[in-house]
């Protein structure tokens, strides 16, 4: 059976984000592993239902993201909670403790994020994707991607503060 050159292509293009991103959701190597095999699984065997041939990259990252949610459906539903806008406003945080967080730092401090906050910030600032295709990709209101970004950096900002201390 030979292989298929743009499904290789697209794999080759794709991979390392999709990766990236169920890695960030799992924080397990082999589940983002897991999860992006299984995104490119679905989309061999549906490929033919995307009509828009733009859109292939959010339609990705939506099948990924609804698989990451399907293995977690039986998990603590997500909570919404209201956000105080003066919240962000009070953090502060010395520079000089920025710039010694390292990737691993960072990456188990996404950990300890929920998936609610942590899919979207990862989708934002990771996979440079506009709120409305996070919006889109995860299939919840635009405010509700706002709301969930600002909430996420807060609780980084307040984690970077606990943990790295001053020089």
């Amino acid at each position: 059976m030979s292989a298929d050159p743009e499904f290789e292509d697209l794999v080759k293009t794709y991979y390392p984000d999709l990766y990236r991103f169920g890695l960030s959701l799992t924080g397990r190597e082999a589940d983002a592993c897991d999860l992006a095999q299984e995104t490119f699984y679905i989309w061999a065997t549906k490929r033919h239902q995307l009509k828009n041939s733009a859109k292939v990259r959010a339609w990705l990252f939506t099948t990924l993201y609804r698989q990451f949610l399907e293995a977690r459906r039986h998990e603590v539903r997500f909570k919404d909670e209201p956000i105080d806008e003066t919240s962000a406003e009070l953090l502060t945080i010395n520079a000089d403790c920025v710039n010694r967080v390292d990737a691993r730092t960072l990456l188990s401090f996404l950990g300890q994020l929920d998936e609610a906050h942590r899919a979207p910030l990862v989708l934002y600032y990771l996979e440079d994707l506009s709120y409305n295709e996070i919006a889109e990709t995860l299939a919840v209101p635009l405010g509700t991607v706002q709301s969930r970004i600002a909430r996420a950096k807060i609780k980084l900002l307040q984690l970077l503060n606990e943990t790295i201390p001053p020089k």
